[in-house]
């Protein structure tokens, strides 16, 4: 690992008010020292840097903090080979039974495909991965060497969690021993899927994941798609299981739908459960028929990631890996269209990481942060996120690992 400078490198030093209120954002242009993987120093931009060290010119490129992509299926895709749309279907279990004859089908070319998803998902600027792996019958830990292969390809590019997930449902499939056979050989998260309508037993099947969990000391993913009544009953008994085992802080509830047909008052009831046990929520940012209240969710403390899910596979044709572009789907959506709002959607993207907080303080980056850093071509947070800006260099650990100044 190479010891260098980078210079002319934009950061944001704080807000610009107008008549009370924030109207743009003020950066500063400096030198960067990256060392053993860290920031070792920045100075301004008159610094005379006159020692022997590489120095890249970032021409006044915005740093921000690199990505984290928290919802992805890396190992069943389309991506990397040709075009293919999905096949109608009335129902999951349709899904459930199109996997059953696809999964194999596509396994010869799994590696390399989840590889093609990792690469761009770099190039992007996310950093880190959390991928929901098949573990059921049908494909058996054939997906998980698979996926443990490409992420092991991509070591020293990126950091990485793999969910041990049982598409075909933990209890319907009897995937449980499968499962805790995952987490013996890399997986590091337990999963699950909708313990109503899936399962058809909300008691035993979260019950089963959350001892699954304990035995093996692994945090908790669980797809929980159900709507209105039924998905407001799941997630308020995990919320239970959660407290009982307490496993503060290592529970997360992707796509968690439920909230989005429940009344107000028993979804901010539920969101501040959340908050106080530590249960995070991991969105793809629906649109349609089908809109979540983030917002609300924030505001309760609920921390709040965003992920690409499908990334053109036989369950949606959509999905790019860019979260940025995430992001500012999220921002447009919401209506966050002033420069505080923006900047501060960055957040939903960085593990809560923003160069200013909500009142202007600079708090990123500082020295001795992790040199894990993805420089834009924009003028400030807010602007990357509205404009989904398009030109990036992707450090990780120090160490350049997509584009090039």
């Amino acid at each position: 690992m190479e010891n260098y400078w980078i210079k002319n490198v934009r950061l944001e030093k704080g807000y610009k008010y107008e008549n009370g209120v924030i109207s743009s954002t003020l950066t500063e242009i400096c030198h960067i020292l990256m060392e053993d993987g860290k920031i070792k120093n920045i100075v301004p931009f008159d610094t005379n840097m006159n020692d022997d060290l590489i120095k890249y010119d970032a021409n006044q490129m915005l740093m921000l903090p690199t990505f984290k992509e928290m919802h992805i299926h890396i190992d069943k895709t389309y991506y990397g080979g040709p075009w293919k749309a999905i096949q109608p279907a009335t129902s999951i279990f349709d899904k459930f039974d199109e996997e059953k004859e696809l999964l194999p089908k596509l396994l010869p070319t799994a590696q390399y495909r989840a590889e093609k998803i990792l690469e761009t998902l770099l190039g992007f600027g996310s950093t880190h991965v959390r991928t929901h792996c098949n573990i059921d019958p049908v494909i058996g830990l054939s997906n998980l060497e698979a996926t443990m292969q490409a992420l092991e390809n991509f070591s020293g590019k990126l950091s990485h969690e793999i969910v041990a997930f049982p598409q075909h449902g933990l209890l319907r499939s009897n995937s449980v021993a499968q499962v805790r056979q995952a987490l013996k050989q890399g997986a590091t998260i337990v999963g699950g899927v909708d313990p109503g309508s899936v399962d058809d037993n909300i008691e035993k099947s979260l019950q089963t994941i959350m001892d699954i969990a304990v035995e093996a000391n692994a945090g908790i993913d669980i797809h929980l798609h159900d709507r209105d009544t039924l998905g407001m009953l799941a997630m308020n008994r995990f919320a239970d299981l959660t407290e009982e085992a307490k496993w503060h802080g290592k529970v997360t509830v992707s796509h968690a739908f439920g909230f989005a047909g429940e009344s107000s008052e028993g979804s901010a009831e539920l969101a501040e459960r959340f908050a106080k046990l530590g249960i995070s929520i991991t969105s793809s940012v629906p649109i349609g028929n089908l809109i979540m209240p983030i917002p609300m969710l924030r505001e309760k403390g609920v921390k709040v990631e965003l992920g690409t899910d499908s990334l053109t596979d036989h369950w949606s044709p959509f999905g790019n890996g860019d979260n940025l572009e995430k992001a500012g789907r999220l921002a447009e959506l919401y209506h966050h269209v002033d420069e505080l709002s923006l900047s501060q959607s960055l957040g939903y993207i960085t593990g809560g990481i923003t160069p200013l907080d909500k009142e202007g303080n600079q708090v990123w980056p500082q020295v001795g942060d992790k040199a894990s850093v993805v420089f834009v071509d924009a003028s400030c947070s807010a602007e990357a996120v509205a404009r989904r800006s398009k030109k990036r260099v992707v450090l990780f650990n120090g160490n350049i690992v997509s584009g090039s100044f």
